[in-house]
């Protein structure tokens, strides 16, 4: 499972919106979503219109107008909303339980590229549906003030070096550790 530009744009539009409700900030127009975090505006109210569409924000029109979450935080689970944007979550279509494709193998029964991509699937879905908004939300709030208290700041920088992902920096470490 590759999520796609407009999967990311969706979710990273969902925790902004959840952040803005948890700080109370009221509804926030389309364009300072944008450019708060550096979405194309064009793509932006497509990916709008269809989390509109499906009940996950509402629309205020008018000068101070914008966009804000329709259901509490806790009642939207991301793999509800990746699977609404980006479709399947299993990596090849012989492992989707959602929109299964019979592959070209001769022996689909016993085919351990597709146990192994069934188990992928499996522990992807587990991550998504396990963790609500108010999960990652919170997650996210609580990793801004530990980097405010301690003075780390976004790694801006121009750098040579490969830069990768830590797993000290996951979603799960961050949950999970007790000082956070």
């Amino acid at each position: 499972m590759r999520l796609t530009k407009r999967g990311e744009y969706a979710l990273r539009t969902l925790i902004r919106l959840g952040i803005a409700e948890r700080l109370k900030e009221g509804v926030i127009s389309v364009s300072s979503l944008a450019e708060q975090e550096h979405l194309p505006f064009k793509f932006l109210e497509a990916i709008l219109f269809e989390l509109r569409t499906a009940g996950y924000v509402k629309s205020t029109r008018g000068k101070y107008g914008g966009t804000q979450l329709a259901k509490p935080m806790k009642s939207i689970k991301m793999g509800e909303v990746v699977r609404l944007i980006d479709g399947k979550l299993a990596p090849i279509g012989c492992a989707s339980e959602t929109e299964y494709e019979k592959c070209s193998c001769p022996d689909e029964t016993h085919c351990g590229l597709r146990m192994l991509m069934i188990d992928v699937r499996n522990a992807i879905a587990n991550i998504l549906d396990r963790y609500t908004l108010e999960n990652v939300v919170e997650v996210t709030l609580r990793k801004q003030v530990q980097c405010a208290a301690t003075g780390k700041k976004a790694a801006k920088k121009k750098t040579t070096t490969k830069r990768h992902a830590d797993p000290s920096d996951g979603f799960l470490a961050a949950l999970l550790d007790p000082v956070a």
